[in-house]
């Protein structure tokens, strides 16, 4: 798989993970594979959280990187999932309308 490849699948798994989304540069260069570095040791990715808690969509996030990972060049790389930006939205849902069930912590965020 080549790195391009790669950034694309990413990208694509990370668009079933509803609450984050690959983060954009200031000035447009054409794609949101720009929020993804792959280097030999270590996957970064930077996102826009939407959604509140964060903890419990960056796992998702993981698991839906790792799997793309697996069997590539990268699949022993470290993964840094980077939450660069918090959408002002995600402040204005409860918890309960996020799918989280009650009692759940949704005040720590990583």
């Amino acid at each position: 798989m080549t790195t391009g490849d790669a950034v694309e699948r990413i990208v694509g798994a990370l668009a079933e993970v509803d609450g984050l989304h690959p983060a954009t540069p200031a000035l447009p260069v054409g794609r949101e594979g720009t929020a993804v570095d792959l280097s030999p040791g270590v996957v970064q990715v930077r996102l826009i959280a939407t959604r509140l808690p964060i903890p419990p969509l960056l796992d998702r996030a993981a698991q839906a990187v790792r799997s793309v990972l697996a069997g590539t060049a990268w699949e022993n790389a470290r993964l840094r999932l980077v939450v660069t930006d918090l959408d002002g939205a995600a402040f204005a849902r409860l918890p309960s309308q996020q799918g989280l069930a009650p009692g759940v912590p949704h005040d720590r965020l990583r």
